[in-house]
């Protein structure tokens, strides 16, 4: 039986491709559908090892690297051949969003899923793509989830605040909360492109099937659509913290105005008694 092992890494929010393309001699450019596919002697010029023709790693410009039959202590030094791409890159805890798995060519007749493994009775080479694009947008999802909380959690002492009665909210903090927000959204619907496929599955019907099976048994559609519920709810609470602090702000302005018509009519009465 052949196996193929995968190792998937959410390790940034965008790569630019083209700069990865560049650098290695690739004259091709990439759109954010594709991934970027880095084998033979361009791999082997960026490792400095030795590489077999099965031995892959697949870039995604959604920030997922997946390395296909690499050797574990291989991988870091992709990370820091990403770093010189991209500076931000972190090259402790890279691997916080992490998933790994395991293409099998059977015998059977039927394709098997399991939480390690996937049984194929077929061997294509558009396996190994489908199966990164599956859990490269897993682990990108599972980071966008992490900072969901994480935005989450910053919410919350704003809305301990105004439980209190504390209504100010600053605008830099509401302009920090939103950013955040937006962000979050870019990254989650507008560049992971969840509910895109890739172009194999429309023109070859065991491709798609393939890939449907794989999408639904890591969730990737539900998962896709309680982030962006979630994003919807997280909207409404910062337009909701703006209406307050717009309110108020106006409540203030107004009694500035009241105010300085009654200093007027003050002054206005003190002539007249003179």
């Amino acid at each position: 039986m052949k196996k193929m092992s995968f190792k998937a890494y959410a390790i940034t929010n965008e790569i630019d491709l083209n700069k990865i393309a560049e650098k290695c001699g690739i004259p091709k450019k990439y759109t954010w559908e594709e991934p970027l596919i880095l084998d033979g002697d361009i791999l082997k010029g960026i490792l400095e090892v030795s590489i077999t023709n099965d031995q892959k790693i697949l870039v995604f410009s959604f920030g997922s690297v997946v390395f296909i039959n690499i050797k574990a202590q291989e991988i870091q030094p992709f990370v820091k051949y990403l770093k010189t791409i991209r500076a931000d890159i972190a090259l402790k805890g890279y691997d916080k969003y992490y998933d790994d798995y395991e293409l099998q060519i059977g015998d059977g007749t039927e394709i098997q899923l399991t939480d390690e493994y996937a049984i194929v009775p077929y061997d294509e080479n558009y396996l190994l793509e489908l199966v990164s694009v599956v859990i490269a947008k897993s682990v990108a999802l599972e980071k966008t989830e992490d900072m969901l909380g994480n935005i989450f959690n910053h919410l919350e002492p704003m809305i301990d605040r105004l439980e209190k009665g504390k209504l100010r909210i600053s605008h830099k903090e509401l302009a920090n909360t939103a950013a955040r927000v937006l962000r979050h959204e870019y990254n989650t619907i507008s560049y992971i492109m969840i509910l895109d496929k890739p172009d194999i599955t429309w023109i070859n019907s065991s491709a798609e099937e393939f890939y449907n099976q794989m999408s639904e048994f890591f969730e990737l559609n539900d998962r896709y659509e309680i982030v962006k519920s979630k994003t919807e709810i997280l909207n409404n609470i910062v337009n909701g913290f703006s209406t307050i602090s717009s309110s108020i702000r106006g409540l203030f302005v107004e009694w500035i105005i009241v105010l300085l018509i009654v200093v007027e009519v003050i002054l206005m009465t003190a002539e007249l008694l003179k």
